[in-house]
């Protein structure tokens, strides 16, 4: 198995994407996500309107190349963590993040995000904050926010809400807000129509759309 990663990360290719494959990875993130949450997916239009918005992070965002393919993807915006005396830490959070079905499970993702990180640590950023399944995350080192007294905007702690310190200076016992990018609060109506630019594929259930409803619905 150890070979098996080791020749894979060998093969692997974790830069910035181009202009010219913009389309290629929206399609990546639409295969990725496709039936996932909800019949269909709104992620290439996410990533559509997040490269123009002023909370973008292109040195943060990055694809996974490998022999030649883009096989993955990952978006990160600016985000911040508010105390209860109105101060604010910017910090990072990452998402949509993908790979393409047939690729998943290898351990690209892996690398993908210790990219993210290893830039985040080089510029001193102390937290990721993302929304995303724990089972897919606690691997890898991110925890229930709530153990770092980190809510959501509304001061709640959805079990998907999850953490990872970059920075080891004890964050405390104060009560912190996550704040996400206005980029999420799009009309879901303008992503529907933007689907048209990709193939058409048909929409329909999948188990995971409960698993992700019940996770939603899911507070520590």
């Amino acid at each position: 198995m150890k070979n098996k990663i080791n020749d894979l990360e060998n093969r692997i290719v974790i830069r910035h994407e181009t202009e010219e494959e913009y389309h290629e990875v929206e399609n990546v993130t639409r295969e990725a996500f496709w039936n996932i949450y909800y019949p269909g997916s709104d992620s290439p239009y996410l990533v559509h309107i997040m490269r123009s918005h002023k909370d973008y992070l292109p040195e943060y965002s990055f694809v996974a190349v490998l022999d030649g393919k883009i096989v993955g993807s990952i978006q990160t915006t600016k985000a911040w963590l508010k105390s209860e005396d109105g101060k604010t830490e910017e910090i990072i959070s990452f998402g949509p993040f993908a790979i393409l079905p047939e690729f998943q499970r290898q351990g690209i993702g892996k690398f993908l995000i210790r990219k993210v990180e290893e830039i985040a640590r080089q510029n001193k950023i102390k937290a990721i904050v993302i929304s995303g399944n724990p089972s897919n995350y606690s691997r890898i080192g991110f925890v229930g926010s709530k153990k770092h007294f980190i809510s959501d905007a509304n001061g709640k702690y959805p079990a998907t809400l999850l953490v990872k310190i970059l920075d080891e200076a004890d964050f405390g016992q104060k009560n912190l807000k996550f704040i996400e990018s206005s980029v999420f609060g799009y009309d879901w109506h303008l992503a529907v129509d933007y689907d048209k630019n990709f193939k058409p594929k048909e929409k329909g259930y999948d188990y995971r759309q409960e698993e992700a409803y019940i996770l939603g619905q899911a507070f520590l």
